[in-house]
């Protein structure tokens, strides 16, 4: 996915769909109806048990390892792999010389290793030490070393930028930044399934939402979402993009008409604690016609209680969204029509 324009973003989502398919361990997520305050309807589309890694980004760091992968077959032997292939021992014995590097706040580092174990590949995740100890135990299980750098998540995007330099691993993040797009844009492109499943789903029902509320760290997959829902949805929603008041770094940029940083105290929505966005993310909201929301902490973890409520077991940043919507709805006229969708990004750390 090289283009001119380093911002542009034109995923080819079925490729993304037709390898995940492939995969034994594929299935689409569920999306429940449930009540919410005052007796309303809404949809929750749960990737809380996401291909076993409990959370949307199962989606995206693997789907982008393979595709790095692919192209380094490629240009060796002129191949160009099938999903059955990469599990073919020279396939694994080309992979196992690669090693993917990257920071996480938690489910990115997780994708990441998940995808370089798949192919038999090595991986290297860089937390900062606002990561739960839970996150590194699981990194480790996946086979991933983990390496504790810095306080916050900027620090740990920083040794992460610089272990890649260093050692000559693949630096496999989830942000953009100038000199830095194209590789990510693959991560988002495994987002966009989650958007196709949902017009499957809604094309065969005919009950569209008519609002859809999109958390947002560093913005990947509001932006995969947003462009995939303006692109081919038969019935257009209202699209609101949630971000912890903490860490709003894109409503900022889209207050000051270009990419700018929001600091602030660390988050209680740690996956959405990004002070930072990612230019190409934010280009593309630019031009999805979203609305922007902050959520308070408080708001955030009442979201994820009520959730969990509700049968789908949730952190604050899972339930974001969720949040957005309760906050939101004094001043929503809810009609016949009115049915919002949420994403419940995570389960339990």
């Amino acid at each position: 996915m090289k283009h001119t324009d380093i911002l542009d973003f034109s995923p080819d989502f079925k490729q993304a769909v037709a390898f995940f398919k492939a995969q034994k361990n594929y299935a689409v997520s569920p999306m429940r109806r449930l009540q919410g305050p005052g007796g309303f309807s809404f949809l929750a589309k749960d990737e809380t048990s996401r291909m076993g890694l409990g959370a949307f980004k199962a989606l995206g760091a693997p789907y982008a390892v393979a595709r790095l992968v692919g192209e380094a077959w490629f240009a060796k032997t002129g191949e160009i792999l099938t999903p059955p292939r990469f599990l073919d021992a020279d396939v694994r014995s080309m992979a196992n010389t690669q090693t993917f590097v990257c920071a996480s706040a938690g489910n990115h580092g997780l994708g990441v290793a998940a995808g370089a174990q798949w192919v038999s590949a090595k991986s290297r995740i860089h937390l900062a030490r606002t990561v739960p100890a839970s996150f590194a135990e699981r990194l480790c299980a996946l086979g991933a070393e983990v390496v504790w750098s810095g306080d916050v998540y900027d620090e740990s995007v920083a040794a992460a930028i610089d272990d890649a330099a260093q050692t000559g691993a693949t630096l496999l993040a989830d942000g953009t930044w100038p000199g830095y797009t194209e590789i990510p844009k693959w991560v988002m492109e495994g987002y966009c399934v989650i958007a196709e499943e949902l017009r499957a789903s809604f094309e065969a029902s005919g009950d569209w939402p008519s609002h859809v509320y999109l958390q947002a760290g560093v913005g990947g997959l509001a932006a995969a979402m947003s462009h995939m829902i303006r692109l081919n949805w038969t019935v257009q929603p209202e699209l609101i993009v949630v971000e912890p008041e903490a860490a709003a770094c894109l409503k900022a940029s889209h207050d000051a008409g270009r990419p700018a940083r929001s600091d602030g105290p660390d988050s209680n929505m740690g996956r959405l604690d990004c002070k930072e966005p990612s230019i190409v993310a934010w280009r593309v909201l630019e031009r999805c016609n979203v609305i922007y929301q902050t959520l308070s902490e408080t708001d955030g973890s009442a979201a994820a209680a009520a959730m969990t409520r509700l049968g789908i077991a949730t952190t604050p940043s899972g339930a974001a969204g969720f949040g957005a919507l309760c906050t939101q709805l004094p001043d929503i006229t809810t009609g016949k029509d009115f049915l919002p969708l949420v994403i419940i990004s995570e389960g339990p750390a």
